[in-house]
C-alpha cells in the first residue's frame, strides 16, 4: 500500500522516476536500519528483520523496475533505459550508504 500510493503521489511520466524514487528511498531506510542494528543487539533481530526484509522489502520493488526496463527497451527509448539502470544502481548505493553513515554520524 505504501509503495502504490507513493507512485500514485508521484506519478509516472515518461521516465518510470517513481519507482526510482522508491527504491532510492527504501535503500536509504535500509541503510538506516542496518547500520543502526551494528549498533543495539536489542534491535538487531526481530526488528531488522521487519523493517528490512518486510517493509523496506514490501516497499521496493524489483519486479516493477524490471519490467519498466522492459518497455523502454521495447519502445525504443535506448537511451533512457541506460540512464534509469545507472540511475538506480548509482543512487541506491549511494542511499544505502548515505542511510548507514547518517546513523553512524547521529550515534557516536
Amino acid at each position: 500500500m505504501l509503495r502504490y500510493g507513493t507512485g500514485l503521489l508521484i506519478g509516472q511520466k515518461m521516465f518510470p522516476q517513481a519507482t526510482l524514487f522508491i527504491n532510492v528511498v527504501g535503500s536509504f531506510i535500509i541503510g538506516m536500519v542496518v547500520a543502526y542494528s551494528l549498533k543495539s543487539e536489542l534491535f538487531a533481530a526481530n526488528w531488522k528483520l521487519f523493517l528490512a526484509t518486510g517493509i523496506c522489502g514490501g516497499f521496493t520493488t524489483f519486479s516493477a523496475f524490471s519490467f519498466e526496463n522492459l518497455q523502454l527497451i521495447q519502445n525504443g527509448k535506448f537511451g533512457m533505459f541506460a540512464v534509469y539502470i545507472a540511475a538506480s544502481l548509482l543512487l541506491g548505493i549511494v542511499a544505502v550508504w548515505a542511510g548507514f553513515r547518517l546513523i553512524n554520524f547521529i550515534t557516536q
